[in-house]
């Protein structure tokens, strides 16, 4: 099972890197807290000291076109916030 999807790279997710040692990931929604830090410390070499997971669900989004109304419903995924111990790091733009 591929625990880690893909890194949030954001403005709000970089400053809390830089500021309290937090990364955020996407992640498959059957993972559970330590398969996610068991997956992350494997991948990326580092100490992980908390994980904490949040769930969003789909949004119904429509939008009107000269065919009619088109609706659809964005995909649900799990998040993970993890948080390192202090001195380790992750560099997301190492291998670009």
């Amino acid at each position: 099972m591929d625990i880690l999807v893909k890194p949030l790279v954001t403005e709000k997710m970089t400053d809390q890197s830089e500021r309290f040692n937090r990364y955020g990931f996407v992640v498959d929604r059957r993972a559970s807290k330590p398969q996610i830090k068991k997956a992350v410390e494997s991948l990326y070499n580092v100490t992980v000291e908390t994980v904490n997971t949040m769930v969003y669900g789909g949004k119904v989004k429509s939008r009107y076109t000269k065919g009619g109304i088109i609706t659809g419903k964005t995909s649900a995924y799990k998040k993970a916030i993890v948080t390192l111990v202090e001195g380790d790091s992750i560099d997301f733009y190492s291998n670009i």
